[in-house]
This record gives structure tokens, sequence and C-alpha cells, in this order.
């Protein structure tokens, strides 16, 4: 499915990769080529994604860039983007293939399904041959990450906020790789839930994302927020240290504050609720507590003004969330462009599904520019050396990869 989706210049495969939850949505789904499309920046995005919605009447694929918080908060962003996604951009498949257990769902134009069908099971299953090794640099010494880290301190003790998620990119410039070959060798090493391999013709996106934003079933909506990592080892076969840590576990807590606050400002009264609270769960190289939040929606509420109140995501900014991302776009070097923002789609009932893209790597075709971004959760109780340590545990993976 993914070796033919890639034949289309705008497509979007997202893969579970079998985990399987009360909260899944899909094994697979396939979303190719593309019959209308709206591309965006910040500005007035959100209402026209709105309009574009609700005249397609069908299935949406596309993103949300971390970048549209300027035009939800009135911010500003002035830093380089070396692989220049737009802000957003949704489009209307040609074809959508689900992939449901033992059961494969096809739907496609004019009566196309079957011989879309035979075109997937026809493809060759023949993983496309690496390039050469690429070699990554970091836009943060190692001296330099931990002086923004004391810096950041120096703010919470100050009052200006209590958590803030500082990221660093990892980059490379003349890269030559090929993406499916990247993302299919990512995915064999670090199969995540919500991983994605989107293209939007010479940009692409390699997602294994453990962590979803956002997603509405009928009036229900629940966020699932990730604060707290831990590299597996064999002292602690379960992640129970991880669980026991109170700087962990704080910032956790935190953040879900910050997701109940924004659910409350589009939620029934009352509704919204803590499902699960710091909960741990095992992912190929780490534990990751994860906490899930939800609540039902008001009358009138449209899936735009969801995502209004609640992005970009708690988990990937801090609190209070306008603040530090001003201080964000102060001590972070480049714009995260599509990292921290979000993947996924939306259906014809109002539903929708979206990720937070977060062990991703953006690669621009042709200007050959490749980036990756890992950060860590900064309060008054961080070991500078330690949040370093963190970003180089999330970035292991990819950098093996590349190498």
């Amino acid at each position: 499915m993914l070796n033919w989706a890639n034949r289309f210049n705008i497509c979007c495969f997202l893969d579970s990769h079998q985990y399987h939850s009360s909260h899944s949505s899909h094994d697979c789904l396939v979303a190719a080529g593309c019959r209308h499309s709206l591309m965006a920046d910040a500005g007035n995005a959100l209402n026209r994604l709105n309009c574009f919605y609700a005249s397609a009447g069908d299935w949406i694929f596309g993103h949300l860039g971390y970048d549209l918080k300027n035009e939800i908060e009135s911010l500003q962003s002035s830093h380089p983007d070396g692989v220049q996604f737009p802000d957003l951009f949704f489009f209307v498949p040609e074809v959508i293939v689900r992939l449901e257990g033992h059961t494969v769902s096809i739907g496609a134009e004019d009566g196309a399904a079957r011989q879309v069908f035979r075109d997937i099971i026809g493809t060759p299953d023949v993983p496309p041959a690496f390039r050469d090794p690429v070699a990554i640099r970091q836009r943060f010494s190692r001296q330099e990450y931990v002086a923004v880290v004391e810096q950041l301190k120096r703010h919470i003790l100050k009052g200006d906020c209590y958590e803030i998620n500082l990221c660093q990119e990892f980059f490379a410039e003349d890269a030559t790789i090929h993406p499916l070959a990247l993302y299919r060798s990512l995915s064999a090493a670090s199969p995540n839930p919500f991983a994605a391999y989107y293209r939007l013709n010479d940009k692409y996106l390699l997602c294994l994302s453990p962590e979803r934003y956002l997603k509405k079933e009928g009036r229900h909506i629940l966020s699932q927020p990730i604060k707290g990592t831990l590299r597996r080892q064999a002292g602690d076969p379960d992640g129970s240290s991880l669980q026991q840590n109170g700087k962990e576990r704080a910032e956790n807590i935190m953040v879900v504050d910050l997701v109940r606050n924004d659910l409350s400002k589009i939620c029934e009264k009352g509704s919204v609720q803590v499902d699960e609270l710091c909960g741990i769960y095992a992912f190929p190289q780490v534990f990751q507590m994860i906490s899930t939040v939800s609540g039902e929606l008001r009358d009138g509420v449209t899936p735009t003004d969801a995502i209004r109140a609640t992005f970009p995501m708690g988990s990937m900014t801090g609190a209070p969330k306008n603040r530090v991302m001003e201080l964000i776009e102060r001590y972070e070097l480049r714009k995260r462009g599509l990292f921290s923002g979000s993947v996924g789609y939306f259906s014809p009932s109002g539903d929708f599904d979206l990720n937070v893209v977060i062990r991703s790597v953006l690669y621009n075709a042709s200007s050959r520019y490749l980036s990756f971004h890992t950060g860590s959760a900064i309060t008054f109780a961080s070991d500078p050396e330690a949040e370093y340590e963190e970003c180089l545990l999330k970035a292991e993976a990819i950098r093996k990869a590349l190498a």
C-alpha cells in the first residue's frame, strides 16, 4: 500500500503499527492523489479550512503547522525554515484505502476500486535503496543548550512561566535520501501508533509519533498528551521508575491541567475529565508517560473551533501557553515548521483524528535540506545536562537510520 501510494505527488499514509487501544481509529489509512486542495499560511487559515471542509463534504487529509500559533495567539515568527511546508494544507483524495484486520475498504471515483486493489496487489514490495549516509549537525552545542536551559529556569523563577518545551534542530544540507526507504527503516526500528508517511510534492514528512493530539467522535473529544520519557533498560522492565519520578509526574500533570483548561473552552460545563493520569506505555526505545483527557463538545462547536481552542498542543509548548511560545521564539534558532504541528484527517461525518508531529524527519527534495527536532520540558527542577541527554535519546533512532 505504501509503495503504491508513493506514486502520487500528494499522499498521506497513516499507520498504527498494530498498537490497539480503546481509542484506536484504524490499522492503516491511506489517502492518495488530489481532487481538491487548500494551502494557506497563518492569517485566516483556519477560517478557510472550515469553509473548505464544509464545501468538500468528503474526507480531507493534511497537516497543521506549528506557526498557526501566529494566527491563533497573534504572535510572530522570524526564524528561517529550511523545509518550507506551508502552515496548513488539506486535500480531498482521489482514493482512500482503509485496512482493518483482514478487511480492505477502498473508496475511489467511477467504480475504480477493483482496479485500485489490483494495482496495490501488483506493486512490487521491493524496498528502495538508500543513498549515501547523511552527516547530521546540531543547531545547539551541548554548552549552548545548557546555557539556554539555565536562562529558561531564570524565567521560571521570575514567574514568566512554569514549564516550557525547548527544542533543538538536527539538520543536514545537500542531503540526498530516498524518503520511502528512510521511512521503512525508521518504521522497522521504531514502530509507533501515530506514524505517518506524508508527501506534498517535493516535501516529505516521515513521522514515527507515539502521541495523539486530538480526536473527535460524535460529541466526544479527547487528547492524550505525553510528558515523561525513560530509556528502556534491563533493570526496569515495566518503567516503574518513570512512574515514581516526581519531576516527570509534575511535568505531565502540568500539561494535563493545560489540556483540561483548553477543552473547557469548547466542552459542556462539568464534562471535562481525566480518564487516565500518568499511564506508563512501552515503545521500542523508551517508556512514555501518557494521560488521557476528554469531554463532551457544546452544541455548535466546529472542528476548527476545537483546533483554535487547543492548538498548538500543550505538550509541545508548556504553560502558560502564550508566554512560553514567545520564549520559544526568542531562544530557539529555527522555525519548527511542521514539527510540533499535526497530521491527520477529517471524515465526512465531522469526526477527526490528529497526531502530534514528533520523532519525525522533514525533507525538501528540491533544496535537499533535511531536518528533525527533539526537545524536552524545562521546569525549575530541570537538570540542564539531563535535558540535553533526553534530546539525544529521542534523536537516537533517526540518527542511526541516517547513518
